[in-house]
């Protein structure tokens, strides 16, 4: 390769007019590296050739280590039009090389190194751009080059890397019709350091195609500000989706400060202190923030209940169907707005911030929620969106904290109310949600919608559907739990009469929560172990359960005559029996045991054995 001094040498006498634009670019192609860009910075400062060649840079420049200054010059004097579909068609390149390096590494192929920029620094670089190149276009409609823009920059955008969510952030506020002084940088902030924020305005060329007859259309600005709407719902969603911010463990550990373990360091409290997640927190903030901005803490009311009550728009910019005279068309990322809606309420109670929560009640309002993002599939959708998930668990919390599930104004009807299916909906998320603090909290609130259904049938039908035809043991053991909680309910001092205070209840729940095991006698060691392995939580719970309604006098007289011997016989000896068989294989090797954490198989059968000889059943 020829000395540096020679290649910039080159390039200055080659420059047009000495040579055509075409040749010139093939010039700076070969001769391309870091050494140079100072001189090809002093090149581009000429705002006619970079006019010319500018928009042809953006490609070759990307990916050579500190070329800012020279992507600046040709954002800031390049033809803007030209230069941002060039840049939305690096930016999809660089977006589609990312996923294929991704999909490399889990098939766990080799990836080769960066030995230039990396993705996300292309991004932001890109980004940086695009807010230079919007600020200086001129034409009519300027949203039909927004809508493109933002969802191309969604498509890209990678939502684990800070500094790309700063990038985002800046862009977003830079074309913000409405805009807030900054705010004060905290410890736990992300610096908003993006490229090309020193840009002087005054330094920018004009658009060279404008003409008088490109004034911007007057309806520009309010389709412009709700194209940004739904940009940045689009953004907090798929921020949340891909971060554990933790709200669920934080408002429960505020709601219920009871259930804080003391000897853990809380969740709270722990995103106070670490670093990492401090910034995380202020990021989020700072997309909130933005969304305020945008007017969308302004909803109307009977807006915000239309999006929720309709099907979610997953991906609304996707569709091109922008129209000045009806902005409110372009819809918001439905999930985008669930999670900033969860946002106002934690930080209402944890942070103790101001802010206009969105009016709705459980029901009709969350339920209709819950069930549209359950849709067909609940398993791959919650899965599939944790944080939406979790948002939509937190707004519950918060409702039955300030609300309570039921209306309590005497005007609405709650004969209609379908308690049962809004409980399955909560249940869900507490069996298939992959965060297990999110799990726990779906099922405090699930016990919390049970406990304050106001018809105790509705409640004694849930608890037996729940274990009669629930496939999980856990949520069995749950409702096992529940139950114990409204027996004890029942019998609290000046509490009205209900069907768990008295015989009743188990005259139609003992053969559900005590059922017939005599059939276990028959089956053999690995059949007793997959009986062991789908069903423990449930009877350690109902061991513990009978434990407790035959112990003492507080509340034996619950169950009907003759239903102890007949749980001691139908349930508890062939249990018994089924336990110290399981014990005996184990110890003979007979079978394996798979137990990854927690107490080993062998000491929880031990448990269980000893928990069930204790029942005084005679």
């Amino acid at each position: 390769m020829a000395p540096t001094e020679e290649v910039v040498q080159r390039l200055k006498e080659s420059r047009p007019p000495a040579t055509d634009a075409f040749t010139y670019l093939t010039i700076i192609e070969k001769s391309l590296s870091p050494d140079i860009l100072p001189t090809l910075e002093e090149i581009l400062d000429d705002s006619e050739l970079t006019n010319d060649i500018g928009w042809d840079l953006v490609d070759m420049l990307i990916s050579v280590p500190g070329s800012a200054g020279c992507l600046e010059r040709v954002a800031r004097l390049g033809n803007p039009r030209e230069v941002i579909l060039k840049v939305l068609e690096v930016m999809d390149k660089t977006a589609a090389a990312a996923i294929k390096e991704n999909e490399q590494e889990e098939e766990g192929k080799e990836v080769q190194p960066h030995s230039g920029v990396n993705g996300a620094d292309k991004f932001i670089a890109l980004v940086g751009m695009l807010k230079i190149l919007h600020g200086r276009l001129q034409v009519r409609s300027p949203s039909r080059f927004l809508h493109t823009t933002l969802d191309t920059v969604l498509r890209a955008y990678d939502p684990t890397s800070p500094e790309s969510t700063v990038a985002v952030i800046d862009f977003v506020r830079s074309l913000s019709t409405s805009k807030r002084p900054p705010l004060p940088t905290r410890q736990s902030s992300t610096m908003l350091e993006t490229p090309f924020q020193s840009t002087d305005p005054s330094q920018t060329a004009p658009d060279p195609e404008a003409d008088d007859s490109d004034k911007m259309n007057p309806s520009e600005p309010k389709l412009i500000n709700r194209l940004l709407q739904s940009f940045i719902t689009c953004i907090i969603d798929t921020y949340v989706n891909s971060n554990s911010l933790e709200w669920a463990s934080r408002l429960l550990e505020y709601t219920y400060p009871e259930k804080v373990v003391l000897s853990r360091r809380s969740m709270t409290k722990s995103f106070n202190e670490v670093a990492e997640l401090k910034a995380m927190d202020a990021l989020v903030g700072q997309l909130a923030s933005v969304a305020d901005d945008l007017g969308l803490s302004k909803l109307p009311v009977e807006e915000v209940h239309q999006i929720f009550a309709s099907e979610p728009s997953r991906e609304p910019l996707s569709v091109d169907d922008t129209d000045a005279d009806h902005p409110e068309n372009v819809q918001l990322s439905t999930a985008g707005l669930v999670c900033l809606a969860a946002y106002w309420m934690v930080t209402t109670d944890v942070f103790d911030a101001q802010h206009e929560n969105v009016k709705m009640n459980i029901f009709p309002h969350h339920q209709e929620l819950l069930q549209n993002f359950t849709g067909d599939d609940a398993q791959v959708e919650i899965q599939g969106n944790p944080g939406t998930f979790e948002a939509l668990t937190v707004i519950a919390v918060w409702l039955d904290a300030h609300q309570g599930i039921f209306p309590t104004d005497g005007e609405k009807d709650t004969a209609n109310i379908n308690v049962m299916k809004y409980h399955h909906l909560v249940t869900l998320i507490s069996v298939f949600h992959p965060n297990i603090r999110v799990r726990n909290t779906a099922t405090t609130l699930a016990g919390s919608v049970l406990h304050s259904d106001p018809d105790e049938n509705s409640r004694l039908t849930i608890l037996e559907d729940l274990m009669e035809n629930c496939i999980f043991s856990a949520l069995q053991a749950c409702a096992v739990t529940w139950l114990r909680e409204e027996i004890i309910a029942a019998r609290k001092p000046q509490a009205p009469k209900s069907i768990f205070g008295s015989s009743e209840c188990f005259e139609k729940l003992q053969y559900t929560v005590f059922p017939d095991l005599t059939s276990l006698n028959s089956l053999d060691s690995s059949e007793l172990w997959s009986f062991w392995a789908q069903n423990s939580a449930f009877h350690f719970q109902v061991a513990n359960f009978a434990l407790f309604l035959f112990s003492g006098k507080d509340f034996h007289d619950v169950a009907p005559a003759g239903m102890a011997a007949a749980v001691e016989h139908r349930y508890v000896t062939p249990l018994i029996q089924a336990t110290e068989a399981l014990s005996s294989a184990l110890d003979k090797k007979e079978i394996e045991d798979t137990e990854v954490s927690g107490l080993g198989a062998k000491m929880q059968l031990e448990i269980l054995t000893d928990t069930l000889k204790r029942i005084p059943l005679q």
